[in-house]
């Protein structure tokens, strides 16, 4: 078990631990806030791993490459996920958009 103050001082434990396979519970003032789990194959053939690239790539955190390797599949394969779950592959802001269109005009 690790507190938040731990993850300061005893971040090469963590690690460590992780790579060892060992789960870790991260407390706040004696209270569950996570766990930190290895990510190896058993996490992948979960389906873990998917779920998790899903999120980081929804939030921004992770890029799609980034999100097809925590996933283990291709790119085009997590796009065609991604796809089923209306999770935009391109996701332009109004301006960004405005500016790429303004580059095909003659």
């Amino acid at each position: 078990m690790f507190t938040v103050r731990d993850l300061r001082n005893r971040t090469g434990e963590l690690i460590r631990e992780a790579e060892l396979g060992h789960l870790s519970l991260i407390t706040k003032h004696g209270q569950p806030v996570f766990v930190a789990v290895p990510f190896d194959d058993a996490l992948l053939e979960s389906g873990v791993g998917m779920s998790l690239a899903i999120r980081l790539f929804a939030s921004h955190q992770a890029t799609l490459v980034q999100a097809a390797r925590v996933a283990g599949v291709s790119a085009s394969e997590m796009m065609d996920i991604l796809a089923k779950k209306k999770i935009p592959v391109v996701d332009y802001s109004k301006e960004e958009l405005a500016d790429e269109l303004e580059q095909f005009k003659d």
